[in-house]
């Protein structure tokens, strides 16, 4: 190539540099592209010949043995040659690359955004993959839609004890509130209040410290020990409690479930705690009992 045309040589120096820099990569490109023009048809040709022994039965291995000794650092990789060979063993007869589809659709439009909007609403549980290939848009377009246009975030649903229906939130509402207004108009309402509660008590059979010691060597490994597992065997406890500590509390009989007749008489037995612990609030017949387990109602 000669640059030395006059035109040329009055250029100034910038501009030579450039042209110089626009020369080279242009030549390092035709390059690039016959190296992998070259390298392809190389590849139909080790395609070819992987057909032509499963044509003959070789083995996997044996085609793989070949084509390596033949082709040597160009060869291609064994999973690839395994992949060819049984696209042939399952009646494939072209060696050419299938034609793709193309890069999937990333317009943004109205249409596709209205879209994504429908399937989310309908389950919103849907991953961005599915919502992708259900549009016919790329992830990154999807996820692109569901937070600018959309106006969306993906979150984990939040744990709660228990689901409640409008009414029992309703219901829940009104009773918190009335008793905050008391406690607003009631300083000392607070101090009569006693609440309860269960839970199960797991058994737990704890090595100590001294325990678990023993007697070994300065050579010798240090011994170790398990976490504590709880144990299968577990009681449920019934604690109820006012602001000066615990008022009553009692084990479950194993076995036995909480129905109303047996809640009734751990309010018996709460009412005689009171009575001996609490002589003051039993005198004063003034005494707020809440507790989170469902209302029994009895007949007396």
């Amino acid at each position: 190539m000669i640059y030395a045309a006059a035109p040329f040589a009055i250029t100034a120096a910038g501009h030579c540099e450039k042209r110089f820099r626009v020369d080279d990569w242009c030549a390092s490109h035709v390059q690039r592209s016959a190296r992998f023009s070259r390298k392809m048809t190389e590849r139909i040709e080790q395609r070819y010949c992987i057909k032509f022994c499963q044509k003959l039965g070789d083995s996997q291995n044996q085609t793989i043995r070949k084509i390596q000794q033949v082709f040597g650092e160009d060869a291609m990789g064994i999973t690839q040659i395994k992949e060819w060979f049984n696209r042939f063993k399952d009646g494939r007869t072209s060696a050419e690359s299938e034609q793709r589809c193309g890069r999937p659709q990333t317009a943004r439009s109205a249409a596709v955004v209205e879209r994504v909007r429908n399937l989310v609403m309908a389950d919103r549980r849907l991953t961005m993959r599915e919502i992708a290939e259900k549009v016919g848009v790329s992830k990154d377009s999807a996820h692109a839609i569901l937070r600018d246009d959309l106006n969306m975030n993906r979150v984990a649903a939040k744990f709660v004890p228990k689901l409640l229906s409008p009414e029992q939130k309703d219901l829940r509402r009104d009773v918190a509130q009335d008793l905050l207004d008391t406690a607003n108009t009631d300083p000392g309402f607070l101090n009569t209040v006693i609440t309860g509660d269960e839970s199960w008590v797991y058994r737990y059979d704890p090595e100590t410290k001294r325990q678990s010691s023993q007697w070994k060597h300065p050579e010798s490994p240090r011994p170790k020990k398990a976490r504590q597992v709880r144990s299968k065997i577990k009681v449920m406890l019934t604690v109820f409690f006012d602001v000066r500590g615990i008022v009553h509390h009692e084990y479950a009989p194993e076995g036995q479930t909480v129905t109303k007749e047996y809640y009734h008489d751990v309010l018996q037995r709460l009412r005689d705690a009171v009575r001996r612990k609490r002589p003051d609030m039993w005198t004063a017949n003034n005494c707020t009992c809440i507790t989170t387990t469902p209302p029994h109602i009895h007949p007396n």
